[in-house]
């Protein structure tokens, strides 16, 4: 009686290929470009990438500075998000307790 499903990823990245997205990774990196394919265990092949650049002083504020990649795999273990590039914003923290003042 061996019914073992499958593993399926937890959403499908199918409906982004040769659509642009962006992708933060463990240790505060962010890169965008086309994603060309995927596996089950996120790992991305992206074209056309550009690496957004951290500023030196503070490791976890990005600058106006990129950096142009080309063609890279992306390690699944290390992506933390992805986001479709033309459907993002960025909004306050909502578990952050404002402080009346």
């Amino acid at each position: 009686d061996k019914d073992k499903k499958k593993k399926e990823s937890i959403f499908d990245l199918s409906k982004y290929i040769d659509k642009p997205i962006r992708v933060k990774f463990q240790g505060g990196r962010e890169a965008s470009g086309v994603l060309k394919g995927f596996d089950p265990l996120l790992n991305l092949v992206l074209d056309g990438t550009i690496e957004y650049m951290r500023d030196p002083d503070d490791q976890l504020k990005l600058t106006e500075d990129t950096r142009q990649l080309g063609l890279v795999v992306c390690r699944g273990t290390s992506v933390v998000l992805i986001c479709p590039q033309d459907g993002m914003e960025a909004i306050p923290n909502p578990f952050i307790q404002q402080q009346d003042g």
